[in-house]
Formats: C-alpha cells, structure tokens, sequence
C-alpha cells in the first residue's frame, strides 16, 4: 500500500528537521511526504530541501487557515491510498510504517481510519517526559487517550498520530473545522459514516508537546475549551468524564476555603490532594525511574488538569448564553490564532 504522509507547519522548522530525519530511517519505505507550511514567517522550504534525495517530498505554502484546513490542503493533493497526519512536533520510530500496513493489509476486519499511542523519547528532557506522562497516566484523564475503547465506545482517533483512507477523505470531505476540536469533530462523522476505526498500540510516535509548563497550561486550556466547542455541534459527545478536570479545577480551588470554615472538611481535601499526588510521585517515578522526572510529573499533572478545567469551565459558561440550537444556527465561533 502506498501512504500519503500530511505534515502541517507552522513556524517549527527546527522540529520538522527532526520529524523528516525520522521518516528517512522507516523499515517500510513506500510513502510520500507533503509539508503543508501553513502562513509561517519562518518558512521550513530549506529544510524540506535538505530531505529531496531521501524521501519522496513535496512541499507547499498558503495563507495561514489553522490545522484542519491546511490538512484538507495536503489531502487534496495526496497521491497514496491512506492518508496519515502527524503534527511536526512528532519523531516517528523506524518500525512505524511497518506495523501499520501489516495491521491494514493482513490483519483482519480492515480499518477505514486508525490511531496511535504516543510516548516520550528517551532524550526528551525531564519537563518533556512528565507532560508525556500526565497525558497517558491512568492518574489523569490522559489515560484515555491510549485506551483500545474510546470512553467506553468506539475508538475516536487524534490527528497528531492518525491515519485514514482515501475512500474516507472523498465521502467526509475532511475537516469541517479548522481549530478546537476539529479532529474530534471528523472522527465522529468518520464514525457517523459507518467506516470502522481502531487504536494500533505498536504504532506510536514520540510526541515531544510543550517545552515548558507555561506553554502546556495554555495548550490544555485550549483542549478544555475545544470539547465544549465539540458539544456544540455534538451534544451527546459531552460525557461526565470530560467533566473531571473542572471539578478538579473547583476542588482545588475550594481547598483553602474550607480551611476558613470547615477545619473537617479542609484536612480531608488536603489528605485527598495529598494522596492523589504521592501515587502519581511513585507510579511516575518508577516507570520513568527517575524521581525528578517524578516530581515535576506532580506538577504536570496539575498544570494539566487544572489548565483544562479552566478552559472548559470558561467556554462552558459562554456556551451557556448561547442559543439551544446552536448547530442549526450556524452560528460563529472566534477561534484563537
């Protein structure tokens, strides 16, 4: 099978050097690769030439329109039969291509669309091994993310590790949204469509996200924001999980407050926190079997939890306002640059 590989970029040259330096090492080579440079001022057209004799690459550039739309862009012009996305922030182990054609050409029922895991890198740095491990540790809602059922359900894939056929792009016709939550978007409607979907757990990548705590309150905080925003096309996809990290958010917050009225009530929320931390200090400490690792995933999971929770309970109270029928509407949404 031939694979079409869309990379959307924007202002990441230096990551898209490390991605495409992972591509050229895949055991199973028939593919092509289509950077999309979606509007960047730092242009990555250099570093896609320094890959020209070893991969099959093409590289383009348009007006800034987000990441769903710059994604139909390199659909668009896709050769292969399956279509994989990666976000430019990926490395890609070499066995990659591999097991995902054998998972779609041998192994049976056959996938119309499909999901990968993500892991962190053993060079990662410390701060980037502990985002990577809140974001897949059964402690946070992270957990989900890697599980074969999806909440209990069917499997929703996630475009930073994603593939899907041909046959898929030309009856959805991609993405319908641009930004916040457009790949929970498509993957409902991949769903809705009657394509089967599923999680391949060997065919993970090495997601490196944020560099700093800064930058990953503000990413999760966008995530938090994206699920309401999903609710508003899909109101039965708001399900009680989702809620957890803004009753998170409010348990914190409510901490100190007890300590003023409720010295009962404070001890126990604290006990609970305290707990809660501790079991995440040993589980991530011993998987990454380093204790500063383990520490700092203690605060990766509050900055995680705490950062989605505030963007969901802010976009959740400006959903409130808006008119119950929202869908038919066709009402606007501002999406962050």
């Amino acid at each position: 099978m031939h694979y079409s590989v869309i990379i959307p970029v924007y202002n990441r040259p230096d990551e898209l050097r490390e991605l495409l330096g992972s591509l050229t090492k895949q055991t199973y080579q028939n593919f092509e690769v289509l950077v999309i440079e979606d509007g960047s001022s730092k242009r990555a057209d250099g570093v896609v030439a320094e890959f020209a004799s070893q991969l099959d690459i093409r590289y383009f550039y348009k007006d800034n329109s987000g990441q769903g739309f710059t994604r139909n862009f390199g659909f668009e012009r896709a050769k292969g039969d399956y279509f994989v996305i990666f976000d430019s922030d990926a490395l890609v182990p070499p066995h990659y291509f591999q097991v995902v054609n054998e998972r779609l050409t041998v192994q049976t029922p056959a996938l119309d669309a499909y999901g990968g895991p993500d892991k962190a890198h053993p060079d990662f740095t410390p701060i980037q091994k502990a985002i990577s491990y809140s974001m897949t540790s059964p402690f946070t809602t992270g957990g989900i993310r890697g599980s074969k059922k999806n909440l209990g359900g069917t499997y929703h894939p996630r475009s930073f590790n994603m593939g899907l056929s041909r046959k898929v792009w030309e009856t959805t016709g991609g993405y319908r949204l641009s930004r916040m939550g457009e790949d929970i978007e498509f993957a409902i409607r991949i769903i809705e469509n009657g394509y089967r979907t599923g999680l391949i757990p060997e065919a993970f990548i090495y997601h490196k996200r944020r560099t700093n705590f800064g930058q990953f309150f503000r990413q999760l905080r966008f995530f938090g924001r994206a699920r309401i925003n999903i609710s508003r096309y899909y109101p039965a996809e708001l399900k009680l999980v989702h809620t957890f990290p803004a009753l998170f958010t409010v348990f914190v917050i409510l901490i100190p407050i007890w300590a003023l009225i409720s010295p009962f009530l404070f001890a126990l929320s604290a006990g609970v926190l305290t707990l809660w931390a501790i079991l995440i200090l040993i589980d991530a400490t011993r998987k990454e079997n380093s204790l500063s690792v383990g520490l700092l995933s203690v605060e990766a999971a509050f900055v995680q939890l705490i950062g989605y929770g505030a963007g969901f309970l802010s976009e959740g109270c400006k959903r409130l306002t808006e008119p119950k029928n929202f869908r038919e509407t066709g009402a606007t949404i501002e999406y962050p640059s």
